[in-house]
């Protein structure tokens, strides 16, 4: 390039300051700014452990955040051999996800209950560290949610617990294929779903071949294998014509792969940071869990516990995009005012606020419930049916929710650079996962009829916040009248199950004290005074008292 054409480097090219941009979430503290969160654990009986659930808020609103955008965006990569041809069937993760799962674990995000069994509140706490650390990273939930919920399905099989259960509970993570005896902790995965099946796992075909050891061989294929890289699965298989669970470890004895072939990753729409796969069993060994026969009732005690952490997830979900809707906003300015002080954009905060005070409470009601089952059977009853409720109800709000979250802070709420299209990618994921919405509502109502005990204790919570409020007063009428309805019960399920979601959520904000929030919630979701669309509240609502409780504290 000759001199005369040469830029001159000293003079000013820039077309413009950028200024109106607000600065990223900072780190800070999930559970210290987290009032809701706070009350509803202090409720439900887990305030004894707040050190433990401050010490992992920081760590999730701060470390976890960082790992969990780098592990989004370097999802796994399957090996199926290795250079020389030989099969090895390994899932590469980002080191960023092994650093997420190491931190979760040596935090006791998979192993709380178990380790605290007995103390009341124990799944209450377990239950705050999960949302805490599902706002930084919802993909290694899966793994963690697993490991925590097989503990009472390898309980029927006492030889196999005295095994696992140990590494199981560990506070550590260690991702070497090894044999169970050589690892220092184990993590354990689910395999229910096969191609022709779906939520139908008594459709299953893969069978199971008694050895004379005592162990099974089986043969079959999975359409859905969670966490291949886990050291073991629960999975199901056809016993002499009867479904039965068996635990199938990664590793054998000897140190050599099981015969299970991962055929693909799948290429998920979220759920980016960890893998999930198809694999075929090809005389992979496995060892019976329960009674023979028995495998779905045996695996349900494994689903009941990751039904709840759906919940959880969700529920977390909703407050990491409104923590991020309520940053953007509080810097923005438009129309010559901050976003935050405008009168609409109050009422949509106000509103997304409502729905995640909301979702926390029912969440960790229902962890109580969970927590008090092995001493109390109206609770044991109430949590079988609330769960399901939960999980429908919930799972379905979040996306809605997020995607509120999302318009709040405009264009830029849509870029990947910002972590609220993650939010929106993984939203959905909980409404399939564990049986879908119309598996949960089928299931509400299969309780019912099933048990009296759970329609017992069902009213016996609905009743308790009776006489509180009007518009309550009137719905839980409602539900009375539509439970005795049978003929339509099943068509109307979806209806009669939000319903009951609502009712629940409104007794427990009406019984906590806080009548202002109560009472808009009710006129709200109860009542005729809100739209269908977040930011739809009454003028009279309080804006300011939901907002200023939302808000975290950086």
């Amino acid at each position: 390039m000759s001199a005369a054409i040469q830029p001159k480097l000293d003079t000013p090219f820039s077309t413009h300051e950028v200024f109106n941009q607000p600065q990223p979430l900072p780190a800070y503290n999930a559970w210290d700014s987290d009032v809701p969160l706070r009350e509803a654990v202090r409720v439900n009986g887990g305030e004894w452990a707040q050190a433990q659930l401050s010490a992992h808020g920081a760590m999730s609103g701060g470390e976890q955040m960082e790992l969990g955008e780098l592990a989004n965006r370097n999802k796994p990569v399957l090996h199926a051999f290795d250079r020389y041809g030989r099969r090895i069937d390994e899932v590469q993760f980002h080191p960023a996800y092994h650093q997420l799962m190491l931190n979760a674990m040596r935090g006791e995000v998979h192993s709380f209950s178990w380790n605290h069994s007995g103390q009341p509140g124990a799944h209450v706490v377990r239950a705050g560290l999960l949302y805490l650390n599902g706002q930084a990273d919802a993909g290694t939930c899966c793994p963690l949610t697993m490991t925590h919920a097989a503990i009472p399905a390898l309980l029927n099989t006492p030889e196999l617990a005295k095994i696992w259960i140990p590494k199981l509970t560990a506070r550590d993570y260690d991702p070497r294929p090894l044999p169970v005896e050589q690892k220092r902790a184990c993590t354990i995965g689910m395999g229910m779903t096969e191609k022709q099946g779906g939520s139908d796992v008594r459709s299953n075909t893969t069978q199971a071949h008694p050895q004379a050891d005592g162990s099974f061989k089986l043969i079959g294929h999975k359409f859905f294998f969670s966490a291949p890289m886990c050291d073991a699965h629960l999975v199901l298989a056809q016993l002499d014509g009867r479904v039965s669970c068996f635990l199938m470890p990664r590793i054998l004895p000897d140190g050599s792969l099981n015969a299970v072939r991962i055929q693909r990753l799948k290429d998920k729409l979220g759920d980016w940071s960890n893998a999930s796969s198809e694999v075929e069993f090809q005389g992979a060994t496995a060892y019976l869990v329960g009674a023979e026969g028995r495998g779905v009732a045996t695996i349900l005690e494994m689903v009941a516990l990751t039904r709840l952490d759906c919940v959880i997830a969700s529920s977390a979900l909703m407050r990491q995009a409104l923590v991020q809707a309520l940053n953007h906003v509080s810097q923005r300015h438009a129309f010559g005012h901050v976003l935050i002080e405008q009168p609409l954009m109050r009422n949509v905060l106000a509103d997304l606020a409502l729905e995640s005070e909301a979702a926390v409470a029912f969440t960790m009601r229902i962890a109580r419930a969970v927590d008090a089952s092995p001493n109390d059977p109206q609770e044991a009853a109430f949590a079988r049916i609330a769960t399901a409720i939960g999980k429908y109800w919930i799972c379905k709000r979040t996306p809605a929710f997020v995607n509120e979250a999302q318009e709040c802070l405009g264009g830029i709420g849509f870029v990947e650079e910002n972590i609220l299209p993650r939010l929106y990618r993984q939203a959905p994921l909980n409404s399939i996962w564990e049986g879908s919405g119309n598996v949960q509502c089928l299931d509400v109502l299969r309780s019912l009829h099933k048990d009296p005990a759970v329609s017992e204790a069902l009213f016996a919570e609905l009743q308790s916040a009776a006489g509180l409020h009007p518009l309550y007063d009137s719905h839980l009428q409602w539900l009375h009248n539509a439970f005795q309805d049978i003929d339509n019960l099943e068509a109307r399920s979806r209806l009669v199950v939000e319903r009951t979601a609502l009712a629940i959520q409104a007794g427990l904000l009406l019984k906590s004290g806080n009548n202002e929030i109560a009472d808009i919630f009710c006129r709200a979701r109860l009542g005729n005074e809100c739209g269908f669309a977040f930011g739809s509240l009454d003028s009279n609502a309080p804006l300011s008292t939901l907002i200023e409780r939302a808000m975290p504290r950086l």
